[in-house]
């Protein structure tokens, strides 16, 4: 992806990290205008339902809907089918599932997608940006380091014809160098300068992980947390154009 020939604005992503309508619509009604592209996780899908994507693509908002599918082959070929009619803009399955899912999974979310209209990006979960050394390794049995799985993963979920994967933005230069520059990578793990780390691992702030090559980067309660959300908002935008000039 040309990043210098993107608006910086449509490549960052608002988190809607909440249980209810009325707490989306408090948030998002004073960015109206700011914010081009938003993230429906599983808190807010399985509270609202299927209309909460129609509620944001009515605003004008592009949606990245956060489920990550992980299941049989078949059953991930379903479910991209029936989110491919939800209208979300981007969907995700975790590379942890296998190629023959991932790939079962991008052949639903085409089959589903209407004639004449463009599928929604499809990007696999590489290991969450929660997840340090030592979880993974003892945790979870996976041996070696963090960097290494996340290159590993994302190869299988190129092999399997996906558009990019998940990652931190400390892993986008090993991902972009294996898997081509072509290769979308999409960064949570965001927190501008000041901000609390909460419960992730790997992370940096805006400017760095433009830096790094991240397509596109996830920001969740440094914004929606704010008590001036827009100020936040327009601050960090106002580094990031600075630190690309």
């Amino acid at each position: 992806m040309q990043q210098q020939l993107i608006d910086i604005r449509e490549r960052m992503i608002v988190a809607l990290d909440f249980s209810t309508l009325d707490e989306v619509k408090k948030c998002i009604d004073p960015l109206q205008g700011h914010i081009r592209y938003v993230k429906v996780g599983m808190e807010l899908a399985y509270a609202e339902g299927p209309a909460i994507v129609s509620f944001l693509k009515e605003k004008g908002l592009n949606v990245f809907l956060d489920l990550k599918v992980h299941d049989i082959p078949n059953t991930a070929k379903g479910a991209m089918r029936s989110l491919a009619r939800l209208g979300a803009d981007m969907v995700n399955v975790h590379a942890a599932g296998g190629v023959a899912m991932m790939a079962a999974a991008r052949e639903g979310l085409e089959q589903g997608t209407a004639a004449g209209a463009a599928r929604p990006l499809l990007i696999g979960v590489t290991m969450l940006t929660s997840t340090g050394l030592q979880t993974m390794n003892e945790e979870l049995a996976i041996p070696g380091a963090v960097e290494d799985v996340v290159v590993h993963y994302a190869m299988m979920t190129k092999q399997a014809g996906l558009d990019g994967v998940v990652a931190s933005p400390l892993e986008v230069p090993m991902i972009k160098k294996a898997a081509g520059d072509a290769f979308v990578t999409v960064t949570p793990g965001i927190r501008p300068l000041g901000a609390d780390q909460g419960d992730q691992t790997r992370i940096t702030t805006p400017e760095q992980a433009f830096r790094l090559g991240s397509d596109f980067i996830v920001i969740g309660r440094a914004i929606t947390g704010a008590k001036d959300p827009v100020g936040v908002w327009e601050s960090i935008v106002a580094a990031v154009e600075k630190d690309r000039s």
